[in-house]
């Protein structure tokens, strides 16, 4: 009995001893001293009585220091099995928590290495930009374009690089620097034909005023060209180049960081990139009224304001310069350059008054052939001598007299390549060149009527205007007895249009005051040479010119030409284009103008190669016009 019971207490101490291997595994060994310590279960640990032990674990497992009732040995059996399924149930505690933890675990790990990845993804961006491999192959193909180059267009070495390479616009160019290259700049709209130079001038009057001490320009100000035909006013304001826009958070163009947090961002026009220099628009005329308007009121405060209802000034995320550009507005003081080839009349009045204006002229035969030497001296080629005159027939500006050189040029060089010399040596344009280059563009003379020596019956030349060029007019009459006195007829080619038409029964209000004959006795024919439109009265006085002549059979002379508007008093009076008028009477080699007394203020005084008459009545064109005496008496009289 008694080996009996020290098996049993043996066996129990083993059971024991496995539990407490168990904590041990599952707390730790450390640790499960630790906690015996603190459940006053160390000493009951190490204790020899099987008693203090299972007390022990009783403390230990269940996490009670206040149990101190020692078990008898019949009670052993039925604590140690509730110690067995609380070390169970903490131990399937223990696995599932051990298993949401790795699970926790493995989720925060990759939730790490997903953060890494994004931060070092962040920060290569940063340092390659928005670049993916796709977009850097299409700039290293960008790139290899760029080095790949040609020679310079032949357009770009003909161009003139100072002011007096400029031919024909000296007085057009003195002007300008004087409005710009001065302590005091203004605004200036240059008026002429297309292709005399208005643009060019336009670009080295910046150059040049730059070199004036005096002048406001630093070294670096800008010269900003745009074309006014591409400029127009968006009434959602979305956009505008010129003055510039806001763009608002919904739409795209405001950057990622900005709309994000709702703010508005300014988008600066060409008018702040102008401040400091010169904006140019060309064809200024053909602006939007409403954004020409705008662009005065900036060129007055000389500075554009910027506005949005997206803006919050108490915004903290709104950036300082974006703060500033909405309640400060951006610099805007440029000197405004415009060119355009429509009247002054056609301008806005209100641009008008806030500009100087500078009249470039047309340019004459002469002034085409000086660019055409100029631009094969620089383009290091012979020509033949008659090449200039030949260009100045077919054209009166120097950017399409440029262009036939250089047309004629690229066929010369062709033809010199096709030949045995294989292109050795120089070129030289040859006169078989250039009129291959005419015909290839299929153009024709520029003057159609030219003047001559001789003189004719009832043809006389008058002068007419189209914008800024001056051209000669044609115009013949022919008379004929009427069949019944008294009821002649007059004929009008109606297309030279109702002024015209007028200037002729003006005429013959004049004739009959002037020769006390009445032109209902004649059946008259007048004719404009090509049919073209006579925008107003200048062509009256040579319109009566030219039925006198046909009636009494007193030749004209063809090398004088006519302006001026007939009144039923027989005056002259006065017309407009002027300046224009006697410019083309040049180019179609007159040699004499006779013009309304009145408009002898717009004479240039250093007009050369032409002579010009003032009159103030019709009669005093006789003189200069006939060649012969003249007597009014009718013609079957002897």
């Amino acid at each position: 009995m008694h080996a009996l019971g020290e098996e049993f207490d043996e066996q129990l101490m083993r059971q024991v001893m496995s539990m407490f291997g168990i904590l041990s595994d599952l707390y730790g060994p450390d640790k499960l001293v630790l906690k015996a310590g603190k459940l006053d279960a160390l000493d009951l640990m190490r204790s020899s009585r099987i008693e203090d032990r299972i007390l022990a674990l009783e403390r230990l497992v269940f996490e009670d220091p206040t149990i101190d009732k020692v078990r008898k040995p019949d009670e052993y059996e039925t604590v140690l099995s509730d110690i067995e399924d609380e070390i169970a149930d903490t131990i399937a505690r223990r696995r599932v928590e051990d298993k949401i933890e790795k699970r926790i675990s493995d989720r925060m790990q990759q939730r790490h290495e997903d953060y890494v990845n994004e931060i070092k993804m962040q920060i290569l961006k940063e340092d390659s930009g928005p670049d993916t491999p796709e977009t850097l192959r299409k700039l290293e193909e960008l790139e290899q374009l760029e080095a790949r180059q040609l020679a310079r267009s032949a357009m770009e070495i003909i161009r003139p690089a100072s002011m007096s390479e400029i031919v024909g616009q000296d007085r057009a160019v003195r002007a300008l620097l004087a409005k710009v290259a001065s302590p005091f700049p203004q605004h200036v709209i240059l008026y002429g034909p297309p292709g005399v130079g208005k643009t060019t001038a336009a670009r080295l009057a910046l150059e040049e005023a730059k070199k004036v001490k005096l002048a406001p320009f630093a070294a670096d100000a800008r010269f900003v060209e745009v074309d006014g035909t591409t400029l127009r006013w968006d009434p959602r304001e979305v956009t505008n180049p010129l003055l510039g826009s806001v763009h608002d958070p919904i739409y795209q163009g405001a950057k990622r960081d900005l709309a994000e947090g709702g703010v508005p961002e300014p988008k600066l026009g060409l008018v702040t990139d102008a401040h400091g220099g010169v904006l140019f628009i060309d064809e200024i005329g053909e602006m939007d009224p409403i954004l020409l308007n705008k662009l005065l009121k900036v060129m007055e405060d000389k500075r554009v304001t910027f506005d949005s209802s997206y803006y919050d000034p108490a915004d903290p995320n709104v950036p300082q310069y974006i703060k500033r550009l909405f309640e400060q507005g951006a610099p805007a003081d440029f000197v405004l350059i415009g060119a355009t080839t429509r009247d002054p009349d056609d301008l806005s009045p209100a641009l008008r008054s806030r500009t100087a204006e500078v009249f470039f002229e047309p340019l004459t035969q002469k002034h085409i052939q000086e660019i055409v030497r100029n631009a094969a001296a620089k383009l290091d080629v012979e020509t033949d001598a008659d090449i200039p005159a030949i260009v100045s027939d077919y054209t009166i500006e120097g950017r399409k007299a440029t262009s036939l050189l250089v047309d004629a040029y690229g066929l010369a060089l062709f033809r010199q390549v096709q030949s045995d010399r294989g292109g050795a040596g120089g070129v030289t344009i040859t006169r078989a060149d250039l009129e291959e280059t005419i015909r290839l563009g299929r153009l024709s003379p520029y003057v159609h009527a030219r003047a001559t020596q001789t003189s004719e019956v009832g043809k006389v030349f008058g002068l007419g205007v189209a914008g800024f060029l001056g051209s000669v007019i044609e115009i013949e009459a022919v008379t004929f007895p009427a069949r019944e006195e008294a009821k002649g007829a007059i004929r009008f080619n109606e297309t030279a249009g109702s002024m015209a038409k007028d200037s002729v029964f003006n005429a013959a209000s004049v004739f009959r005051r002037i020769t006390g004959q009445d032109m209902a006795d004649y059946d008259v024919h007048v004719n404009v040479v090509g049919g073209g439109d006579i925008d107003g009265p200048s062509a009256g006085t040579a319109v009566l010119l030219a039925i006198i002549s046909s009636v009494y059979s007193c030749p004209i002379r063809q090398d004088v030409a006519v302006t001026g508007e007939l009144s039923i008093q027989g005056k002259v009076r006065e017309v407009g284009g002027i300046f224009e008028k006697i410019y083309g009477a040049r180019q179609a080699g007159i040699r004499k103008v006779i013009m309304p007394a009145e408009n002898a203020k717009d004479v240039p005084d250093d007009i050369t190669g032409i002579e010009v008459v003032p009159v103030a009545s019709v009669s005093e064109a006789f003189a200069h016009v006939f060649d012969g005496d003249i007597s009014f008496r009718k013609p079957n009289e002897e």
